[in-house]
């Protein structure tokens, strides 16, 4: 997943709210969300070449969304899938600060990882952020750290904010939210290693090119009696919506 939005207590109705794009190649081959087969207290979309997931939940009330933090490292075929640290966390007992701790981030090529539950949140990065709690507030992520400064995270976070101070959350705010196809200011642009156009278009939000784009979005609501709701909304090359799946689940506990 390539751009996360967070609000930890700014909602009396909602005290965790949790909205994403995964951004990938449309060829890799992709399972909707839905509960797991192989883990059924897990639901979440899931990367069928390397078995792990970019965003799920665990029934207990956990959840963990991941993303790659894009620099110059080569990732080598040493390194563990980065969608591993999603499942190990909702399987793990520790709490969301402890389990970030546990991690060896020399086996992972760079990565951004957020766990928690309704009540607790953190996040670590292998590329220079130590594991740390987060305060309520509002936070926005994508391909480098927490908060980093591109115009894609800084406007996600200024649109969630705006849909707060107007008590305007729902599922269908949120994912015209998501929806900003806008790229990002020139000057942004790196086109390095990519062509001009290409790069300016993977500055948007939600990326629409022919081999790479926004795969599919998801919102994330827990409210105060402990109810979870997941809803994924699927897309093909041209960004046209192919589908969506909702789950709603009372969490049995939330670990601290």
């Amino acid at each position: 997943m390539c751009l996360v939005v967070l609000a930890i207590g700014q909602s009396s109705q909602y005290p965790l709210i949790l909205a994403g794009n995964r951004d990938e190649f449309h060829g890799r081959p992709t399972q909707k969300a839905d509960w797991w087969a192989d883990r059924p207290d897990v639901v979440g979309g899931r990367d069928l070449q390397a078995g792990g997931t970019w965003l799920a939940l665990h029934r207990n009330g956990r959840f963990a969304t991941v993303t790659n933090y894009r620099d110059a490292e080569p990732v080598s075929s040493k390194f563990r899938s980065r969608g591993h640290l999603v499942t190990e966390f909702l399987e793990s007992k520790l709490s969301a600060l402890d389990h970030l701790n546990t991690i060896d981030g020399d086996n992972y090529a760079g990565f951004n990882l957020i766990v928690g539950d309704s009540n607790n949140v953190a996040y670590r990065s292998n590329r220079g952020a130590e594991a740390r709690e987060l305060p309520a507030g509002v936070y926005g992520l994508s391909n480098a750290l927490l908060d980093g400064p591109w115009d894609k995270v800084k406007r996600s976070k200024r649109g969630l904010s705006a849909l707060l101070d107007r008590n305007a959350v729902n599922e269908t705010t949120i994912l015209r939210l998501l929806d900003d196809r806008a790229p990002g200011p020139i000057g942004e642009v790196d086109s390095t290693s990519l062509s001009f156009a290409v790069a300016h278009a993977i500055s948007a939000p939600f990326i629409v090119t022919p081999d790479y784009g926004t795969r599919s979005s998801t919102v994330v609501f827990a409210n105060n009696e402990g109810q979870w709701r997941i809803t994924e909304r699927r897309f093909n090359a041209d960004g046209t919506s192919t589908g969506e799946s909702r789950f709603t689940f009372s969490s049995r506990s939330s670990v601290t």
